[in-house]
C-alpha cells in the first residue's frame, strides 16, 4: 500500500488513498473533498489514483478537530490552518533566538 512520490529529484514516502483513509480514520470521499479544497496536498496520477504524504495524516486530524470541536467549516479551515502554521513558525523562531541579556559565545 505504500508508494514513493518523486518530486524534482527528491523522494518522499506516500500513502495510497485507502491506506491514508485508514490511518486518518476518514472516508475517501471526504479526503477527495479536502484535496479539492486545497486543505490537503495529494499527487493524482493519470488514472485518478491519489497518493498523500504520511505527514498529511496529522493535518487531516487537525482539520477534523477544528471542525468537530470548534465548528469551523472546511472552507474556513484553510485560513485557520495558515494562521496556526504561522504561529508555529513564530514560536519556533522565538525559541531559537537568544534570551535577553544572554552573552553571545563569540564575545
Amino acid at each position: 500500500m505504500t508508494t514513493l512520490l518523486v518530486h524534482a529529484g527528491t523522494r518522499t514516502q506516500g500513502l495510497e488513498l485507502d491506506a491514508f483513509c485508514a490511518a486518518a480514520h476518514l472516508h475517501p470521499e471526504l479526503v477527495r473533498r479536502l484535496v479539492t479544497l486545497a486543505l490537503l496536498d495529494a499527487e493524482i496520477d493519470h488514472a485518478g489514483h491519489y497518493t498523500l504524504t504520511a505527514t498529511a495524516v496529522a493535518r487531516a486530524g487537525r482539520i477534523e478537530r477544528l471542525r468537530r470541536d470548534l465548528g469551523i467549516t472546511y472552507t474556513a479551515t484553510g485560513v485557520v490552518l495558515d494562521l496556526l502554521d504561522r504561529i508555529d513558525e513564530l514560536e519556533r523562531l522565538l525559541r531559537a533566538r537568544p534570551a535577553r541579556g544572554e552573552v553571545h559565545p563569540w564575545t
